[in-house]
């Protein structure tokens, strides 16, 4: 098992343009499964994930 820690001093970078994440935007996408959301940099809008849910009734 790998352990976590919360860190308030690192900043993450954005793995696409290399620059420090201050701000990460995102958008909502509905469709037959539910509601899930893209996140993406604010600086060079590269895709960083997207919401998963189990199943569309969980809404």
């Amino acid at each position: 098992m790998i352990p976590s820690e919360e860190t308030t001093t690192v900043t993450p970078m954005c793995p696409h343009c290399k620059t420090e994440i201050n701000k990460i935007l995102y958008r909502q996408m509905v469709s037959f499964l539910g509601k899930r959301y893209v996140y993406f940099c604010s600086k060079c809008r590269a895709t960083l994930g997207i919401s998963h849910r189990k199943g569309f009734w969980m809404g």
